[in-house]
């Protein structure tokens, strides 16, 4: 159990930046590059617009009403969108060493699954491989150091980013999709290669979920940006979602972003209120048990779900709170005990059996507001087609 909670530890350290990794962000620590033209091998893509790949998945969903009424929503997203997507997915690499090998595996189609698929309905998703700091690397168990596995894995991210700039953007607008490890990861692009630069006019916006972007109290830019401000509006453009996940009744344990940089405070951004208050959740769940955790079930005494996810209208709500445990996301569940419908959800992370409360629902950061940061999606997408430029 020690080296699960262990391992657990280091993966919130490399989600949301902790005393270490905080360092990583800097331009001066990264020296590692790619090979030239890596990515001009269609194989190190894991999705692609215009081939069948692993973002073609069933996204059928089940949408489960208060009284346990199951409807079917089928999803068939138009080929042709106005802008892109360029996603880095979290961790998730099971390789026995400290930075993944290229080889796509079940665990990388089950994220694309969860996290990317849908976003064809709003753009052309692009999903560079990249050689990550993997399950084993993040515990500290490769006898690697970590700056040397983030090296490797944030050279590769540039390359892909620049080689999708030369070769297949056109000049389109790009909204940046990261979670976890690949919200670090873009961090680190933006900082680099976006922020205040003449490509940030290329960004619709940048998706920073579950990480912790740092902004001074009170303000809407500077720390981990100087340029780019957080997303405050559904109509502002090249700007920044970030926000972490937690129960409305919990919260964060340990605020690693802030606690070295005093008068600055961790972000947060509701996808479903960028101007802030409590808004109802467009949730895709999946129906999948998630990480040692119970199989969920949508309708008390009721069928299983049969399709891969199940939206729950009315049963979830967020609202971006401040307290004594820090900045964050906090989902409240709207129960009705005398209805048919669940009156919980599944999504935390569970360590020898119980649910770990730094973690909150990490797990599920992306599902529980995709309908939102789809919508959030559109909107932006007209704002930044209408601009001048």
């Amino acid at each position: 159990m020690t080296k699960s909670i262990a391992f657990i530890s280091a993966l919130a350290c490399l989600a949301t930046g902790c005393a270490g990794a905080t360092n990583l962000e800097t331009s001066q620590a990264i020296t590692a590059a790619a090979a030239p033209e890596l990515y001009a091998d269609a194989d190190k893509w894991l999705c692609l617009p215009g081939r069948q790949d692993s973002c073609d998945q069933d996204l059928t969903t089940t949408v489960v009403a208060a009284d346990g009424t199951l409807t079917r929503e089928a999803f068939d997203a138009s080929p042709d969108q106005p802008i892109d997507c360029f996603y880095i997915y979290p961790t998730l690499s099971l390789d026995r060493s400290g930075n993944a090998d290229w080889n796509e595996g079940p665990e990388e189609g089950r994220v694309l699954h969860q996290q990317l698929a849908r976003f064809a309905d709003v753009c052309q998703v692009y999903a560079p491989k990249y050689r990550q700091i993997t399950m084993l690397g993040v515990s500290g168990r490769s006898g690697e150091k970590m700056a040397d596995l983030y090296r490797v894995a944030i050279a590769d991210v540039k390359e892909a980013w620049n080689h999708y700039l030369a070769n297949y953007s056109d000049g389109r607008g790009v909204i940046l999709i990261g979670h976890s490890q690949g919200s670090r990861m873009l961090i680190n692009l933006i900082q680099d290669e976006i922020d205040g630069k003449p490509s940030q006019e290329r960004i619709v916006s940048a998706y920073l979920n579950g990480t912790s972007v740092v902004v001074p109290e009170g303000r809407d830019v500077g720390g981990t940006f100087t340029a780019m401000p957080l997303c405050r509006s559904a109509d502002q453009t090249q700007c920044i979602v970030a926000y972490r996940s937690f129960r409305a009744d919990s919260g964060p344990v340990n605020d690693y972003a802030a606690t070295e940089r005093p008068g600055m405070e961790i972000a947060c951004v509701n996808p479903a209120a960028p101007g802030g208050g409590k808004a109802s959740l467009h949730s895709y769940l999946t129906t999948d048990a998630l990480m040692g955790g119970p199989k969920p079930r949508f309708v008390n005494d009721g069928p299983e779900i049969e399709t891969p996810f199940a939206s729950v209208p009315g049963l979830l709500s967020g609202e971006c709170v401040s307290n004594e445990s820090g900045q964050y996301l906090a989902i409240s569940i709207n129960a009705d005990p005398s209805d048919p419908r669940t009156d919980d959800i599944t999504g935390d992370i569970y360590t020898g059996g119980k649910i770990n409360p730094a973690m909150g629902l990490h797990l599920i950061d992306i599902n529980l507001v995709m309908g939102n940061l789809l919508d959030l999606a559109r909107s932006q997408t007209r704002a930044y087609l209408a601009a001048p430029r």
